[in-house]
C-alpha cells in the first residue's frame, strides 16, 4: 500500500516518514526538542528559527539538528 500523503526525509542520518506539508516546527515538536536549545540545518544550510513554521519539508530533505545541553 502506497502512502501518498507521506514523505521520506533524513534526520541526523536516519530515515523518517512524515506527513505532507510538514514544517520544521512540526518536526521539532514531534521530536520534543526545546527550540531555544537547538541549531537546525536543512540541506546543508542553517535555518533561521524565526522561519521554521513556514519552511515545509520535501521528500529527500536532509535535516541535521544539534541539541545544546548545559551542565558541568
Amino acid at each position: 500500500m502506497r502512502k501518498k500523503n507521506k514523505i521520506k526525509i533524513t534526520v541526523n542520518g536516519k530515515q523518517m516518514t512524515v506527513n505532507l506539508k510538514y514544517s520544521i516546527k512540526n518536526l521539532i515538536d514531534k521530536l520534543k526538542l526545546p527550540i531555544n536549545k537547538v541549531a537546525i540545518e536543512l540541506n546543508r544550510e542553517i535555518v533561521n528559527k524565526k522561519r521554521i513554521s513556514k519552511i515545509i519539508l520535501k521528500t529527500g530533505d536532509k535535516i541535521e539538528i544539534v541539541n545544546f545541553i548545559g551542565g558541568g
